[in-house]
């Protein structure tokens, strides 16, 4: 099993920036595929970002540019930079671990953009 802590959500004024951390513990694989998802209230839960173990980014078109992900295998963190935050960007944000077909999720995270 894999544990999965996030940090870092609240409330920002559009424009602003938040950066969302996610603490893994358990059985840690490298080559486990990290990742951050968001659900906004009555929408589906859908993906902003990914990224493999080679290190390589994903990210949903309504992200590109502003938000950034990244991972320290050394740490077992992943964490998601967001810049230029929109009100749409209000949403619950999860962390997410992809192993061979599995799927871990964190509790979850409110993130709120607004004036």
């Amino acid at each position: 099993q894999v544990q999965l802590v996030e940090s870092g959500g609240g409330w920002v004024q559009p424009g602003g920036s938040l950066r969302l951390s996610c603490a893994r513990s358990g059985s840690v694989w490298p080559y486990d595929v990290l990742g951050w998802y968001r659900q906004a209230p009555g929408k589906q839960r859908e993906p902003v970002a990914t990224m493999s173990s080679g290190g390589v980014p994903v990210y949903a078109d309504s992200v590109k540019g502003r938000f950034t992900i990244s991972r320290d295998n050394a740490k077992n963190t992943v964490t998601l930079q967001m810049n230029s935050l929109k009100p749409e960007d209000t949403a619950v944000y999860y962390c997410h671990v992809l192993r061979f077909g599995n799927q871990f999720w964190g509790q979850g995270t409110q993130v709120t953009v607004s004036s």
